[in-house]
Order: C-alpha cells, then sequence, then structure tokens
C-alpha cells in the first residue's frame, strides 16, 4: 500500500515475512515507512535519516524532527512501530519487546537498499525511539534485569497506555511465567550502516549493558529536558552519556518536560525545534551536507 500527500511524505506499508503480526500469528509484522525523498533526482545515494518514535507515539508525530531534516535535504524515513503506535493500537507484547523495533528500521533499511545502494545512514530517536537508534549502534539490555521486571522484582515505569502492562500480558495468555516473552531481547542489533545517532529524552538507559554502550563506536549526540519525569537524566539519559564514550548531550533547559515534544500546548514550545536543529546539524557534520551531494548551494529545502 502506497500513499502520497501533496505536503506530505510517501507512506508504504511492508510486511517482514520473517515476524509474525502481533494481531494475526501467521501473517507478515507491518513495518509502516513514511518517507520523504531528497531533493535533486541526480544524487544516486543522499544521506538518510531514519527516525524511531517514542512509546505509544507514531512517525506523524514525529514531525517536528522529519520535516527540519527533510527540508534541509535529507532523505527521511520514519517508521510506526508494529503494536507500539496510536494509529494501529496498542498490544501489550510490544510494549515489553522493545527490541524488536531495531529490527523494523533494519528490515525497512534493507527494503530501501534493494531499490538502490543507500548513502551514509543516520538514526535519530525519541524517548524509546531513542533507545532504539542505540540499539542499532550495540547498545544491548540486560536479560537479568528485564526478567526482574517481569517477575514484579522491578518496577515497571508507569504506561499509561497499559496501567498493568504485566496483567495485560497474562490476560493475552501468555501466563505467570512471562520469561519466554524475553527471547532476543539481549541480542546484538548493531546495524553496521548507521553511521551516527542522535537521541532525544532517550529512555531504557537504566536497563542496558554497559559494557555494550563502551563497545559503541560512532557519535551519538544527546539532548535531554531538565524537568522530564518521564525519562529524567539521572536514571534514563545519564547511563548514555557516561558510557558511551563517543557521546556528548546538553540539556536542553531546566523547565524542558518530556511533553514538550509532542503536546499540543508545549510549556516550552521552543525545545522541540532547538533539538530539531541540532540534529540538523549533526547530521550535516557527520554524514555530509544534503545540500553539497546535490552539487547546489544553500541549506537546500523542501520535498521531492
Amino acid at each position: 500500500m502506497t500513499d502520497m500527500a501533496a505536503d506530505g511524505p510517501e507512506i508504504v506499508l511492508l510486511r517482514d515475512t520473517s515476524r509474525d503480526d502481533l494481531t494475526a500469528p501467521g501473517r507478515p509484522r507491518p513495518v509502516r515507512v513514511h518517507r520523504w525523498r531528497a531533493r535533486g533526482g541526480g544524487v544516486p545515494s543522499p544521506p538518510l535519516v531514519v527516525v524511531s518514535h517514542g512509546t505509544g507515539g507514531s512517525a506523524d508525530a514525529m514531525r517536528w524532527l522529519t520535516g527540519p531534516l527533510a527540508a534541509a535535504g535529507f532523505e527521511v524515513v520514519a517508521l510506526d512501530h508494529h503494536g507500539n503506535n496510536h494509529v494501529d493500537g496498542y498490544e501489550p507484547e510490544a510494549f515489553l519487546q522493545v527490541w524488536e523495533r531495531a529490527r523494523d528500521v533494519t528490515f525497512a533499511l534493507d527494503v530501501l537498499a534493494a531499490e538502490r545502494p543507500l548513502g551514509p545512514v543516520g538514526a535519530a530517536g525519541f524517548s524509546l525511539g531513542g533507545y532504539t537508534a542505540a540499539a542499532l549502534v550495540g547498545a544491548r539490555l540486560r536479560r537479568a534485569a528485564l526478567a526482574r521486571v517481569v517477575s514484579g522484582g522491578i518496577p515497571l515505569p508507569p504506561l499509561p497506555e497499559f496501567p498493568d502492562l504485566l496483567a495485560a500480558l497474562r490476560a493475552r495468555g501468555h501466563g505467570e511465567d512471562l520469561a519466554a516473552l524475553l527471547t532476543g531481547c539481549d541480542a546484538d542489533l548493531t546495524d553496521r550502516r548507521v553511521r551516527a545517532v542522535f537521541q532525544v529524552a532517550p529512555a531504557m538507559g537504566a536497563l542496558l549493558s554497559p559494557e555494550s554502550l563502551r563497545s559503541v563506536t560512532v557519535p551519538v549526540e544527546v539532548r535531554w529536558g531538565g524537568a522530564d519525569a518521564v525519562t529524567p537524566y539521572e536514571v534514563s539519559v545519564r547511563p548514555y552519556v557516561e558510557h558511551m564514550p563517543t557521546t556528548r548531550g546538553r540539556s536542553l533547559g531546566p523547565a524542558v518536560r518530556h511533553d514538550d515534544f509532542f503536546a499540543e500546548a508545549p510549556a516550552d514550545p521552543t525545545a522541540a525545534p532547538r533539538a530539531a536543529a541540532d540534529a540538523v546539524a549533526f547530521f550535516a557534520a557527520r554524514l555530509g551536507s544534503p545540500a553539497a551531494a546535490d552539487g547546489r548551494p544553500g541549506q537546500g529545502a523542501g520535498l521531492r
């Protein structure tokens, strides 16, 4: 299925035959891709940035980031992660098996690479999408920590979509022992095509292996809010900043909250535009300027 809005991205629904649809076992997993093509048809392999949304979000909710990246001339691909996006509805398994999101990105890149050679690739993400981007460059979850979560030994963070996620999983027929759902949780999901990562308020830091974070070799830039109670710096963000040797980061301000990146009326309406501008500059420096690749001066603009 393909759709194209006059002022929006091309939207394609892909199917990954290696994994099941959570709503219909035996049917391939859906991976919806929103794609902004780079300006300039003569550029065979423009810089590409893939964008991952936060838990329960959507590709469309990431317009604050995808829009500036596309306007700067990058090819941009944003995903709707199956079972974890508000467009299609929520599936409890997707809120636990967050590592499947990185596999969504690799699958989408494989499909694009089958069309033509890819240019330099970057990954960006907000909240759980920030974890997704880090997983693509080597960050790995600690199975023992997740096992304590599903056993109740470590409390789950608040999830408005599933106030009692573990009960929702048991109600789906997974039984009292949820450990079987953790298969593959600590797999190495590195995608060698990803050359740079930009994270905004990244989640899951406390559940990641410090050793895996120390193994990251690509440049990583991090931004966070000083008043973020959902992914607070000390718990969620600090492990990325402290353990990844190639990381640089800074706060967007002491009053910036998590919902300033998706609320209709954010407390600080400048937070998301400032983070997006930083992402554009970061990827231009790390992947190459899209305008330079296109052979034209300036920043480039618009969609093709």
